[in-house]
């Protein structure tokens, strides 16, 4: 397992194969957008709106992040009438999203090298699609990939092999970037590289054990693994 502060030059290729990256597919909460405080505030509105008082177990919650909101409901035992006002919510606070530091300047960067960007997601296409347009990186990615587009959701390899498949990609010719486990185990069963994303608010013990092929404390961090393809 390498890590961004042991850049190796040699790289990248995906283990077990010949065949240099040409995409990079992303998760987008916790590695694209620093979103986990306007997460808080729209679950615990709709928890008090649907359940009632007391406390939201946003907690809870967050060891659930990265797969569809209502597969986190039926786990967590929780209504699935919340999706409505957390889906509200979300579209309301929005503009209060801020992008990690670096992320900009790394997908620019990626572009230019001529590689392909996808987004991955828990959330619905459309809301992933309205977030990345109010904070202008839209046009950075090919194409974004919401877990309602797909048959099933995270921890399945669908959403991955869907964003491959848009951009004309070998599951042996990418990676994907996550903050969770659910991201790691959709990588591997898609037959693509699993690198663990740090810099967010992610459990990093329990990413760890997963024994991701790559481990990115920070996004510009990625540009090492990922110079420009071949061409030929």
């Amino acid at each position: 397992m390498q890590t961004d502060s042991t850049p190796r030059p040699d790289l990248p290729e995906v283990p077990g194969t010949d065949h240099p990256l040409r995409a990079v597919v992303f998760d987008l909460d916790g590695v694209i957008v620093n979103s986990f405080e306007v997460m808080r505030e729209a679950f615990t509105i709709a928890y008090a709106e649907v359940v009632g008082p007391g406390p939201a177990p946003f907690a809870e919650y967050n060891r659930h992040l990265g797969r569809y909101f209502p597969d986190i409901m039926a786990v967590m035992g929780l209504p699935p009438e919340m999706e409505v006002p957390f889906v509200r919510e979300s579209y309301q606070l929005a503009h209060r999203v801020p992008l990690f530091d670096g992320v900009t300047e790394t997908l620019t960067t990626l572009r230019e090298r001529g590689l392909g960007l996808a987004i991955a997601t828990g959330k619905s296409g459309p809301r992933a699609r309205s977030l990345l347009a109010v904070l202008g990186v839209l046009d950075l990615f090919d194409h974004v990939v919401g877990s309602d587009e797909v048959p099933r959701p995270k921890p399945a390899p669908d959403i991955v092999l869907r964003a491959l498949d848009l951009l004309g990609v070998a599951p042996g010719e990418a990676m994907m970037v996550g903050d969770a486990v659910t991201d790691l185990a959709s990588a591997r069963a898609a037959g693509v590289m699993a690198v663990a994303a740090l810099w967010g608010e992610t459990d990093e013990a329990a990413l760890l054990r997963e024994r991701p092929d790559r481990v990115l404390t920070s996004p510009a961090g990625l540009l090492a693994w990922c110079p420009a393809p071949v061409s030929g």
